[in-house]
């Protein structure tokens, strides 16, 4: 406790100014979501509290940021969509996937898997991060130029027919639940059909409207409308906010320039009285718990979701843990990687219990908070109370902010979000395998394949699918070295140092093969080759293990077919040297003592050499 409270003043200034940083981006994040600007101030209150307070970074700012607010945006309108178009529907649904990510946080934690975190290969988060950045632009560009698909009454008239087509639908299911016989009672579908008011089939085709526009694929969909359709006011709002963030930067970096964008936008915006479309109103008094998480829960709702929290929770940790190496560079400290993640699952546990938006570790506002004088978890609390008193002082003027505005600082968010070092290297990368007749970079290749899937598809699949493929990858360019490494050849082509005084007259009757390296998927091709290599003279195989360190179940069995088929050729193996792991892999199945007796390994090769001259008769 005392350690918490060493460094109280340079705390409060880093916890303050932090505070005042995420504000702006608090409130953009949470509109991005889906779920308004409460829920991106809920997030970083709570997340930047308590995962300071439980976490393993000292200096760690935490709350919503870009890559969770991407995965929550795609899950937040598939469920809207799903729920009618009715968010509150949707809210216990979603909020209980976002405590389910939390709650698979601390679980990675406690079972210490923080530390494989930094395993995950650069090529998927470099792809990843830069989708990111891509997805917020296109989809935020329709409120950077004014334009709501749910307004756009030519468009939504589109829909009706099958809003119209849905309404009856609903019907049927409704008869059905009830048991009417339909065709036989078809006046009741007509008396129900007709209490369809020309509002419901309105409130409908918005919702199609609005489920066509949305997402990245919808943005570019609805584009043409949208620039035909500019809403100049908004335009300008939204282009002001990012000349100032880009130009405020240059003056100065002590003062945060999204924070600078949001108050003299919003301000001429409301100083001069303009028509501009607000974001949704911000609650002003304390926030509450949303019991309806355990009121409503259904565990047919969440299950098919499980595997998109699961995602939120790997990407929160990669996320912070990327941060807290920051920050260890910055203060020279070291954190603690499975405590972090039990700290940010609290704090995404908690923060979802009160509408929340989830989030992580944000680099940005670690950076300004250690800038400013912060050094222990202290500062990461005041930022979360800091944020608290601003809302409940500020509400009220805060929810008459430009939607513009905060378009444009998203859309800063984005251009700064990608990954420019990893496209900068394209060009430079060696391009190591074939595809046809062109030639790529497998990294590259990894890389457009991630940012294109996270783009047009699912952010979730395509992060598995480019960690299946690069692990492929991997995997085959070890096998090949290994291959390389582990050549089977006679002792008359290669012989290792302690080789040159075998037998001369034994040599035509022994055959030595060196394996060097694992046995394993990618190199058991090579190795189950060898007895087509073995010469007709040979009657005996000396093996050398001693640089074999591992064997997988391919290259046991791949060993155990070999062996096979040396023994129906009367041929004898020898082991030398054999290791701890590989001779418990052979013990399991019986390849010793069934084919390799206990007197046929030896644990030196000048031992296999003085039983060779005991044992193997010369034949030539």
């Amino acid at each position: 406790m005392k350690k918490i409270f060493s460094n109280i003043k340079g705390d409060a200034f880093g916890g303050i100014t932090a505070g005042i940083v995420a504000l702006p981006l608090a409130l953009a994040f949470g509109v991005s979501s889906g779920l308004g600007p409460s829920a991106g101030l809920y997030g970083a209150i709570f997340i930047s509290f308590f995962a300071a307070l439980f976490g393993g970074t000292s200096t760690q700012i935490s709350g919503p940021t870009a890559p969770m607010t991407a995965v929550s945006m795609v899950l937040v309108a598939g469920l809207v969509a799903a729920n009618d178009g009715d968010l509150s529907k949707a809210l216990p649904i979603i909020l209980t996937i976002f405590l389910l990510a939390g709650l698979f946080q601390i679980g990675l934690g406690l079972i210490g898997l923080g530390k494989y975190i930094r395993y995950i290969p650069y090529p998927v988060v470099s792809g990843f991060m830069t989708a990111i950045g891509v997805i917020i632009l296109l989809t935020q560009i329709l409120p950077s130029v004014g334009y709501n698909p749910k307004e756009d009454t030519e468009f939504v008239a589109k829909f009706k027919p099958h809003a119209e087509e849905l309404l009856l639908e609903n019907i049927l299911k409704e008869e059905a639940g009830e048991g009417i016989l339909v065709l036989e009672n078809f006046k009741e579908t007509i008396t129900r059909a007709e209490k369809i008011t020309p509002a419901e089939i309105e409130k409908e085709a918005q919702t199609l409207a609005a489920k066509e526009a949305s997402g990245t694929i919808g943005a570019i969909k609805v584009l043409p409308r949208a620039l035909q359709n500019i809403n100049w006011l908004e335009f300008l709002l939204a282009l002001g906010t990012i000349f100032i963030i880009y130009g405020f930067k240059r003056i100065t970096t002590k003062v945060p320039s999204t924070l600078v964008a949001l108050v003299i936008v919003s301000g001429i915006a409301v100083g001069f009285g303009l028509d501009y479309k607000t974001i949704q109103e911000i609650p002003s008094g304390i926030p509450e718990i949303k019991w309806e998480i355990f009121s409503g829960f259904s565990l047919s709702n969440i299950t098919p979701y499980i595997f998109t929290a699961l995602t939120l929770a790997i990407l929160g940790a990669i996320d912070s843990l990327l941060t807290s190496v920051v920050a260890d560079n910055m203060t020279k400290t070291k954190h603690n990687p499975n405590k972090e993640l039990m700290g940010q699952g609290v704090g995404n546990s908690i923060g979802a219990l009160f509408g929340g938006l989830p989030g992580a570790g944000a680099t940005i506002r670690t950076v300004v908070n250690i800038n400013a004088g912060g050094k222990t978890k202290l500062s990461g609390m005041i930022a979360g109370i800091m944020l608290l008193i601003i809302m409940l002082a500020l509400a009220p003027i805060a929810s008459k902010i430009p939607a513009a505005v905060l378009a444009g600082i998203l859309i800063t968010v984005g251009i700064g979000v990608m990954d420019y070092k990893g496209l900068k290297a394209i060009p430079s990368l060696p391009r190591d395998i074939k595809l046809g007749p062109i030639k790529l970079s497998s990294e590259v290749l990894i890389m457009l394949i991630v940012l294109l899937l996270s783009t047009f598809w699912d952010l979730i699949y395509a992060v598995g699918i480019g960690l299946v493929i690069a692990s492929l990858m991997f995997m085959k360019k070890i096998g090949d070295l290994t291959a390389e490494r582990s050549d089977v050849k006679t002792l008359k082509e290669e012989a290792w140092e302690d080789e040159t005084g075998f037998p001369k007259d034994l040599k035509e009757e022994v055959f030595i093969k060196h394996i060097k390296g694992p046995l394993f998927f990618g190199s058991t091709s090579d190795f189950q080759a060898l007895s087509l290599q073995i010469p007709d003279t040979a009657s005996t195989v000396i093996m050398r293990l001693g640089r074999m360190q591992y064997m997988d179940q391919s290259g046991l069995y791949a060993m155990e077919d070999m062996l096979q088929d040396l023994k129906t050729k009367n041929i004898d193996v020898l082991f030398v040297n054999l290791l701890q792991q590989p001779r418990y892999m052979m013990e399991r199945i019986g390849i010793i003592p069934d084919f390799i007796p206990q007197e046929h390994i030896f644990k030196s090769f000048k031992d296999c050499v003085s039983w060779a001259k005991q044992n193997i008769e010369n034949k030539q």
